[in-house]
């Protein structure tokens, strides 16, 4: 298995399928490379690129050096882009859009970003999250309470409490449980987006990287509504929906997508 060593010495797992130009997948909130979407998400990249999973901090088989600060996934990522050859597309979802579009603001060696829906609260269609969500998280995690945490979580993303007892019961959320501790890195990601206020232009203001904002046709209107507002504070952005999509965006679904708009011969041209 190939690693990759962050600023801060923590071994960052990967691995590579295809070939093409480089692409890092960057995934969402207790995802890794064997739990969640990228894998097929990859698969479905590999006729076109050079696609590198890996392991967030925290999860699979990376390292999770304490304390833990936003800036060390940016170093991360630096890492992965160096072992890319220095250059490198990046594709997020959910929070790891998040965390991409903030990459691109710092690290030059990111060329092009296709984000899909970015997690934010940024007016009124829903309830803001409460002030003390990311602190409350903390403490769960603090006192090894990572099912509260878990709980509290699901619950927040709008799956019904009932559903979130049926689940606890399932393999599922061994697997959960294993990364709950990494629920606050994201939410910490995230900042004060949560609150029903419109995003800061200001925290991108350095992200000169074309990008390609995506939500589905099917999702909620906050988060619709959420991906249209970074589409709009990025300095150089497009916004598309994909019709028929939720948040669980299927593979086949969003690589088309993000092939016409990675691929230079079809990218548009800034």
């Amino acid at each position: 298995m190939p690693t990759v060593t962050s600023a801060d010495g923590t071994t960052i797992a990967y691995e590579t399928l295809g070939s093409g130009p480089a692409l890092i997948l960057v995934d969402g909130a207790m995802c890794y490379r064997d739990f969640g979407p990228a894998r097929d998400l990859a698969e479905a990249l590999a006729d076109t690129y050079t696609v590198h999973l890996y392991d967030r901090r925290g999860r699979g088989e990376s390292g999770n050096t304490l304390p833990w600060h936003p800036d060390r996934e940016i170093e991360d990522l630096d890492a992965l882009l160096t072992a890319a050859g220095g250059q490198a597309y990046l594709f997020g979802c959910s929070s790891g859009a998040v965390l991409a579009a903030d990459a691109a603001n710092r690290l030059p060696g990111v060329t092009r970003i296709a984000l899909y829906e970015p997690p934010f609260i940024v007016d009124n269609t829903r309830e803001p999250r409460e002030a003390t969500f990311v602190t409350d998280t903390e403490a769960l995690i603090t006192r090894d309470d990572r099912t509260g945490a878990l709980k509290k979580f699901m619950t927040h993303v709008g799956m019904p409490r009932p559903m979130v007892h049926i689940m606890a019961l399932t393999p599922m959320w061994k697997k959960l449980k294993a990364v709950a501790h990494t629920l606050p890195y994201d939410l910490r990601i995230l900042g004060d987006t949560g609150r029903g206020k419109p995003l800061d232009p200001a925290r991108w203001a350095h992200a000169g990287s074309p990008a390609l904002v995506m939500d589905g046709g099917k999702s909620p209107q906050y988060m619709r509504n959420a991906a249209k507002a970074l589409s709009e504070a990025l300095p150089h952005a497009d916004y598309r929906t994909l019709p028929g999509q939720t948040h669980m965006v299927k593979a086949a679904a969003v690589a088309p997508a993000v092939k016409e708009f990675l691929t230079p011969s079809t990218a548009r041209q800034d």
